[in-house]
């Protein structure tokens, strides 16, 4: 098979602009990617889900290449509305919908504000923080990285990406909260340090907004069909799988961890098989 053809784009909305990937024709599916970074971390799935399928992934607002909201404190909600008028901006009726941790929760938001406009939701990695769990977060998490004249703000930004593969919270670097999948490849490093750095004063909100996000109160509200599922090796795994009852109509599935060699194929088969779903 062939490898999708991806192609860069933007779409104007209110407040500026929208840069998405986007692949394939068909049946449209909206990916909504993970903080930190952009849209360039759904190229693997995008590639996986483009046969027969188009596929629209865009960076989020403050995000890789898209302008940031002018609020000084977002809330997904504003997210989610700015992500709808990405639909009509580049002329997307109906989608099926998919979110990475950060891009759950808008996608979770964007189908309570506009259930019409969504078939199928996919969920993928949803956080659940206690009430000191989130201060910690919010306080310690993600922080911007303005530029300084020695560069020092580089090498903060490539620790604090390298450290999130090594760590969970990434700054809680002790052996109860290693992580046992060792480092990724260099070159993806350098190309999320390279996503990470276009923003590097804006990414943070999203982050705060999707920690605020509470997912007790907002997963009750979705009424579309939902997939709600985590990989074996993601950290939140288990406040996934407890929150996933909480749906009207959901599901729950577990992937194998991300490292695995068939990883990709088994998501791709899982995705597929929900969206064909009855």
């Amino acid at each position: 098979m062939n490898k999708a053809v991806i192609r860069r784009a933007f779409a104007d909305v209110a407040h500026g602009q929208i840069h998405y990937r986007h692949a394939g024709s068909g049946v449209p599916l909206l990916l909504l990617h993970a903080s930190p970074g952009s849209s360039r971390q759904l190229v693997s799935l995008i590639e996986d889900m483009a046969d027969g399928t188009r596929i629209i992934a865009p960076d989020t607002p403050g995000n890789g290449d898209s302008t940031p909201l002018p609020l000084d404190v977002p809330e997904v909600a504003d997210l989610a509305r700015a992500i709808l008028e990405f639909l009509d901006s580049a002329g997307l009726e109906r989608v099926n919908l998919y979110g990475s941790h950060t891009g759950a929760t808008i996608a979770g938001e964007l189908a309570i504000l506009a259930p019409e406009r969504i078939d199928r939701l996919m969920l993928d990695g949803i956080s659940v923080l206690s009430p000191d769990e989130l201060e910690d977060v919010l306080a310690h998490y993600a922080r911007p990285f303005p530029p300084d004249l020695d560069g020092a703000y580089l090498l903060r930004a490539f620790n604090f990406l390298r450290d999130q593969y090594l760590f969970f919270p990434w700054y809680s670097r002790d052996r109860a909260h290693r992580r046992d999948g060792g480092l990724g490849r260099a070159e993806d490093l350098h190309a999320w340090l390279v996503e990470l750095l276009k923003a590097s004063e804006t990414y943070h909100l999203n982050y705060h907004a999707a920690f605020r996000w509470n997912a007790h109160e907002r997963l009750p509200c979705i009424t579309r069909p939902t997939l709600v599922f985590a990989a074996e090796n993601d950290p939140l795994l288990e406040s996934t799988r407890a929150v996933a009852p909480l749906l009207a109509d959901g599901r729950f599935a577990t992937l194998p961890r991300g490292d695995a060699a068939d990883f990709r194929t088994i998501r791709a088969t899982l995705l597929r098989d929900f969206l064909k779903a009855k």
